[in-house]
């Protein structure tokens, strides 16, 4: 399914409840992980763990990918091999076990009423977001929602979980890539001569290259997405609930729209954003990146150049930097 990033026309301001629908002049786009941000359980554990190789052998596989003996892709690979359950049965326990963010639905309704696209970018498989977003909003509210991530074979008898990865990289789905893609089929530069706002919703390191093309980053509290911020003092926004993602959106509205009416590019700008905007070639290394200071973050930020660390043969151009 392609990602849904052109809004549709712009309604009347009406009231909803006790929310004031407010159609946004500057077009909004969001992206969430799914496992840990909009359901505080993940899905592929709760799988795994009950019909699959066990919450033992699990944490073993997790500890592979952290400590770099492995890749995210091999040992997914092989956790989602182990699985032996006809889907039915394997999203039973998954809906008894699964929880949603108390104010996610809440939240959604305000970006379907405020024209703000809302998008999930998830390294799982999209046959089992698909039916648990159905399940848990309906299919109505979930056809609103557009989903990134990785496609699956599941035969019919469950004796075969194979997932169909979006990309050919260690990490099976590259989120960084997948906004990116994004961002060029909204075409970025508005009709009107607007930039749209880029935000993304996390909860761990797994979506800090997702979380680096952003111009607004949320971090679940407590969790190690903000650890990581706090610790290399990338800015964020911690959250609870999505209630809090709700109030400060509608803040970062209207200090947009009194520093800029709405034109020109957002107040909040993540100049490392633009510049992803910008470039196009993957040859052009930005220089600042080449200075950044650490390989992991190098790594997540231009995969293609910098599975070792390369000088870069052809510098950002003037024009680019000027624009960030």
């Amino acid at each position: 399914m392609p990602i849904a990033l052109t809004p549709p026309p712009v309604p009347e301001t009406k009231i909803l409840g006790n929310v004031t629908a407010q159609p946004t002049k500057r077009k909004i786009i969001c992206f969430s992980d799914f496992d840990g941000t909009i359901f505080m359980q993940d899905t592929g554990h709760v799988l795994f763990d009950t019909h699959g190789c066990g919450s033992t052998r699990r944490e073993m596989l997790d500890t592979q990918i952290k400590t770099g003996e492995r890749s995210f892709r091999d040992v997914s690979e092989e956790m989602w091999g182990s699985l032996n359950v006809p889907f039915e049965d394997g999203f039973e326990v998954m809906e008894k076990t699964l929880e949603i963010d108390p104010d996610f639905q809440r939240f959604h309704k305000f970006c379907i009423d405020n024209d703000i696209p809302f998008n999930v970018i998830s390294a799982g498989l999209k046959p089992i977001l698909r039916r648990v977003l159905d399940t848990f909003l309906g299919e109505e509210a979930s056809s609103h929602i557009d989903i990134v991530a990785n496609d699956a074979h599941i035969s019919p008898d469950g004796s075969e979980w194979k997932p169909i990865w979006r990309h050919d990289t260690e990490l099976g789905h590259d989120k960084a890539l997948s906004i990116t893609e994004a961002r060029k089929e909204a075409q970025l530069q508005c009709d009107d001569g607007t930039i749209p706002l880029i935000v993304f919703i996390g909860d761990g390191v797994s979506d800090l290259p997702a979380a680096r093309e952003a111009d607004v980053l949320f971090a679940r509290r407590g969790l190690r997405l903000e650890e990581y911020c706090v610790e290399h003092k990338i800015p964020y926004i911690p959250f609870n609930t999505f209630a809090d993602i709700q109030r400060e959106i509608e803040r970062i509205k209207e200090e947009d729209e009194k520093k800029t009416g709405g034109k020109g590019v957002p107040a909040r700008f993540n100049p490392r954003a633009n510049l992803w905007r910008r470039v196009s070639s993957q040859a052009a290394v930005p220089r600042y990146v080449v200075m950044s200071p650490t390989k992991e973050e190098k790594m997540f930020l231009w995969p293609e150049a910098f599975t070792e660390l390369k000088t870069p043969s052809v510098e950002v151009t003037e024009a680019a930097m000027s624009a960030v």
